[in-house]
This record gives C-alpha cells, sequence and structure tokens, in this order.
C-alpha cells in the first residue's frame, strides 16, 4: 500500500478530475470519497461548470482547506460550457503523471487509486485502466436497495492488456458500455486531443474513450472500484426518459467513423461495426418518418371502406 502524501513540495502522482454542475446533493459524498482513498499522493481538482445552487459553496469551503491537494476550478464567467469543455479545464490544470474522472454523484472505493496505480506500474506499456461499475441503489440506506446492487460486467474478458483498436468494436456492440472509472497517462490525454467540446453532455465519455484505445493498449481488470449512483435526476437517466439518450447515438457513431477513417482503420471490425448500426439506425428512422404518411393512407381506405359498406341500396 502507498501511503505517501502530496503536499506543496512533492507534486502528486494522480489527479482526480471531479466536474459538477447544480450538485449540491451528492458531491460532498464524491469527495469524501477521494479523501477516503489508502493512496495518498492525489490531488483532487473540482471543476464547476457554472453552478447556481450549494455545490459551488461546498466546492470553495473544501479548497479552502488549506492545502494544495484540493483545488476549485470554473470557467470564465462561471460560465456552463458541457461535460467535455469542463474536463479538458480540469486536467489542463492536473500536475499528476495520471489522471482519473469521478462524476460529482458517484463515488470511489477507498483502494480504488491503490490498486489501479498498483496495476498500472506492473504494466508499464499501457496507457489507461479500467473496470466494472457497481451500479448503486442502495445510497439510500433501504434494504431493499441494497438489494438491487450489481456489478456491471464489462463486456470482455478482464485481468488482460488490449491493443488497440480491439476494444472499440465491442464498445459498439455493448451499447451499455460505460468507461467511468478510468485512470490514464496524462500525456496520452495531450496527445489524444482531450474530449470532443461538440459533445456537451451524452457519448462524451465514450468518444474520448475511444481516441484513447485506439492510441495505446489498455488493462480491462475485473476488480470493481467505481460506485455508479442510481437517482432518477442522473444525466443519462434523464437523457434515457425524454428520448435524448437514443438521438445522441447516431452523431456518435458518425464521428467514430470519421475518427477511424482519419487514423488509417477504414475497413476494420471496429469500423464495420458503427458503418453497420449507423445504417441500421438510419433505415429505422426512414421508415418511423413514412410511418405518419402510411398511417393516414391507411385510415383513408378503411375510411373508404366503412363508407361503401354502410351505403344502403338506395345511395347512388
Amino acid at each position: 500500500m502507498i501511503v505517501r502524501q502530496s503536499d506543496a513540495a512533492t507534486p502528486p502522482e494522480v489527479s482526480i478530475v471531479v466536474i459538477f454542475r447544480d450538485a449540491e446533493d451528492f458531491v460532498e459524498e464524491a469527495i469524501e470519497s477521494v479523501r477516503a482513498q489508502t493512496f495518498r499522493a492525489w490531488e483532487l481538482l473540482l471543476v464547476d461548470d457554472g453552478s447556481s445552487d450549494r455545490s459551488t459553496a461546498i466546492a470553495r469551503r473544501y479548497a479552502a482547506g488549506g492545502t494544495r491537494s484540493i483545488r476549485y476550478l470554473d470557467h470564465p464567467r462561471h460560465a456552463h460550457l458541457g461535460m467535455s469543455a469542463t474536463r479538458n479545464l480540469g486536467v489542463s490544470h492536473a500536475r499528476g503523471e495520471l489522471v482519473g474522472f469521478l462524476d460529482a454523484d458517484d463515488a470511489l472505493v477507498p483502494a480504488a487509486i491503490d490498486e489501479q496505480v498498483t496495476l498500472l506500474r506492473a504494466h508499464p506499456g499501457i496507457g489507461m485502466i479500467y473496470g466494472p461499475l457497481e451500479y448503486w441503489y442502495g445510497w439510500t440506506g433501504e434494504p431493499d436497495d441494497i438489494a438491487r446492487d450489481f456489478v456491471h460486467p464489462v463486456g470482455v474478458p478482464v485481468d488482460r492488456v488490449y491493443q488497440p483498436p480491439s476494444l472499440i468494436a465491442r464498445f459498439v456492440a455493448n451499447t451499455g458500455f460505460a468507461p467511468a472509472g478510468m485512470l490514464f497517462h496524462k500525456h496520452l490525454f495531450e496527445q489524444v486531443g482531450g474530449f470532443e467540446e461538440a459533445f456537451r453532455d451524452l457519448y462524451e465519455d465514450q468518444v474520448f474513450a475511444a481516441k484513447i484505445c485506439l492510441a495505446a493498449p489498455v488493462y480491462v481488470s475485473g476488480r470493481r472500484w467505481y460506485r455508479y449512483r442510481q437517482h432518477p435526476n442522473a444525466c443519462c437517466q434523464t437523457a434515457q426518459r425524454n428520448g435524448r439518450m437514443h438521438a445522441a447515438r447516431e452523431p456518435f457513431l458518425r464521428w467514430l467513423l470519421e475518427h477511424l477513417e482519419r487514423e488509417g482503420h477504414r475497413g476494420s471490425e471496429a469500423w464495420r461495426a458503427a458503418r453497420a448500426e449507423l445504417a441500421a439506425r438510419r433505415m429505422i428512422g426512414r421508415r418511423l418518418s413514412r410511418a405518419p404518411a402510411m398511417l393516414k393512407a391507411a385510415q383513408r381506405l378503411q375510411e373508404a371502406r366503412l363508407g361503401f359498406g354502410n351505403r344502403s341500396a338506395g345511395d347512388p
């Protein structure tokens, strides 16, 4: 177990970036999960994406604690610029060799960073590491919710290294893939250009993960480090309810095809998988767009049939 504490004289080994917007209900628990890490050589960057609730004051209070281990950042004029721009801002200020992300409504298990760093050091050629998510209903403390907690499998054999671009096709096939809990080298983030800021709040994590998985080997662990809080106001839950999650899938697939082609992977398994899904979605979209006209035509035909059948023998 590594027990070094970062301080003003010693740069941290790991930078954890927590972005937030109006997250007053949960951000303190996310912060405390970082402070509880058994690995001590960390810094925490709290990056505000234009909050209007108490979360700004909470983050500022932690950052004012008299140590460089926790810092507060926001955009000029406290602007709301989206998740990608906000993560890019956080990483641009990171001092650690390694960087990880934690959403403001989620939490890390206490040994998360310790175990991830150990595995990264044991595999010096890899660029990123991640593992399965715990779908965390039990944060409420209710026995029925605790019983619903489960670890979502990553969808590939674990405890092994994947060479680029082998993981990307699996990401396309596994539409529920969520690469939260990743830890990666900061130089790799800079090499791939960080997050694509056109993706403000949906699929931004999958876009970034695809860029990493195309650029460097990735270690997929079977260890659970990340607690993914399940609550009705979560970004993905809200997007599912209003249909935005489904609509956001097609721009992601278009971007992925173009990125694979730019990087010389046209015709690869990942390219074929993305192309096939995009074609299928467009076909379904065309059918749905024709559905209202087809329905009206069917209604007119039914009305004509009913009108003919109801005519009496004396009608013209």
